[in-house]
């Protein structure tokens, strides 16, 4: 069975500015999108480690990373890869973001 895809509408471009992320529910879950430094990323916004979630974590726009706040996790934003696990295939969700108009969308299935 093919699971399709859909757009979730997460705000107007000019609402997420450089540097800020913002939370948006998709079937059943949160999604935290970030926009780092004009390119935006969408990740689960759940740390795997604890529960904390990731869209209020400390943002590095250099390394395209957030930080979870509770535990001090850290993920890249465009891999979805745990960067402060000793193993290397620990990852939490990624989803592409489009932009039409000036609608920032999240695709999901």
């Amino acid at each position: 069975m093919e699971t399709t895809s859909h757009s979730i509408k997460v705000c107007k471009v000019s609402e997420l500015l450089d540097g800020q992320s913002k939370c948006v529910q998709a079937n059943g879950k949160d999604i935290a999108v970030f926009n780092i430094k004009g390119k935006l990323y969408a990740i689960d916004n759940i740390c795997i480690h604890a529960g904390g979630t990731l869209n209020d974590g400390a943002i590095d726009e250099e390394k395209c990373q957030v930080t979870c706040n509770w535990h001090g996790w850290g993920y890249d934003l465009a891999t979805g890869k745990c960067i402060t696990h000793p193993r290397q295939d620990v990852f939490t969700g990624t989803y592409p973001v489009k932009v039409q108009g000036d609608e920032i969308f999240v695709e999901v299935k």
